[in-house]
């Protein structure tokens, strides 16, 4: 299937805390606290390996928050890049209850010199040389040419590469119009995108259309609880979840895209791979804290969810 190389330009450390529940103006208690490694791409290649896929996840690193992240991901399953940075990396803390609420804090993260971008564009331009995919994945932190990202798909359609773009902020506009494969906004994304309300499904479907008339072949916003709308250019697809209980919903996002572009690279259509991407999705939502699905859970999943042509 190929090597799948993912970017992650702002990486952080996760700090998941799980609560007995979550209410204003009273005490919560905590049940259980764990660290990870965290930030989009390298969620992204976590799935992707843990479904038997090989990737390679490229990351910033930088500071006493760097040591513990290359700590971490040196104890992972999948082959790391990282690009050293001045800046001491972010810190982003997730609280969830154990009735599926959940409140994300994000730092926005150190900022980064025109030597550092410049180093990180050279590692990817080194890597993804005959490779599958290339995910950009992620918020891109202060300093960053907003420009960044459309550079790198540039390149990669040069080299015949796919890209997966899944970010937020100035940088999405300019990287659609360099023409990624696919680009997978969630709901709120793609509101701040267009700048416009999006309520209905008929909203989001028009939504997707004028996402993939700026310059993306393929587009999937996904919905959470919901599932997920997208369109290849040939006709419009609606992708449902089952009904299950959400004890997480953070980081559904990321494994909907690695599941997406890991089908995809297996050779599965539009519409298979983005029912396996909601299928992941689906499943990690359903368990505590930031974690991720197994191949296994995943497909059980994927059975019950529904695939309409619109």
């Amino acid at each position: 299937m190929g090597l799948i190389v993912t970017l992650t330009l702002n990486p952080a450390i996760d700090r998941n805390l799980t609560v007995d529940r979550l209410v204003f103006e009273d005490r919560a208690y905590i049940l259980a606290t764990r660290e990870s490694a965290g930030g989009r791409g390298i969620n992204a290649s976590h799935v992707i390996q843990s479904f038997g896929g090989e990737t390679l996840a490229i990351a910033t690193c930088g500071g006493k928050g760097g040591r513990r992240l290359e700590q971490f991901l040196l104890a992972g399953a999948f082959p790391v890049e990282l690009v050293r940075v001045k800046n001491d990396i972010r810190t982003n803390v997730t609280i969830a209850d154990r009735k599926g609420l959940a409140i994300k804090l994000n730092e926005l993260g150190p900022p980064i010199s025109a030597a550092e971008v410049a180093r990180v564009e050279r590692a990817v331009r080194a890597r993804i040389k005959d490779v599958k995919w290339l995910m950009l994945c992620g918020s891109a932190p202060p300093g960053t040419p907003v420009d960044f990202y459309a550079r790198l798909i540039h390149y990669a359609r040069q080299l015949n590469v796919k890209t997966l773009l899944d970010t937020d902020g100035e940088c999405v506009a300019p990287a659609i119009e360099a023409g990624p494969t696919v680009v997978t906004p969630n709901h709120q994304e793609a509101e701040r995108l267009l700048n416009r309300a999006l309520i209905t499904g008929t909203h989001f479907l028009e939504a997707a259309e004028r996402i993939r008339a700026m310059g993306a072949e393929q587009v999937v916003i996904s919905l959470g609880a919901r599932g997920a709308v997208g369109t290849a250019g040939a006709g419009m697809v609606e992708v449902l979840a089952p009904r299950v209980d959400i004890l997480c919903p953070i980081g559904a996002g990321d494994a909907l895209a690695a599941a997406f572009v890991w089908a995809t690279a297996k050779g599965s259509g539009f519409a298979d791979a983005l029912r396996w991407g909601v299928a992941a999705g689906t499943a990690s939502a359903c368990l505590p804290g930031v974690s991720f699905a197994t191949l296994e859970q995943t497909r059980e999943v994927r059975q019950k969810v529904e695939v309409r042509s619109l």
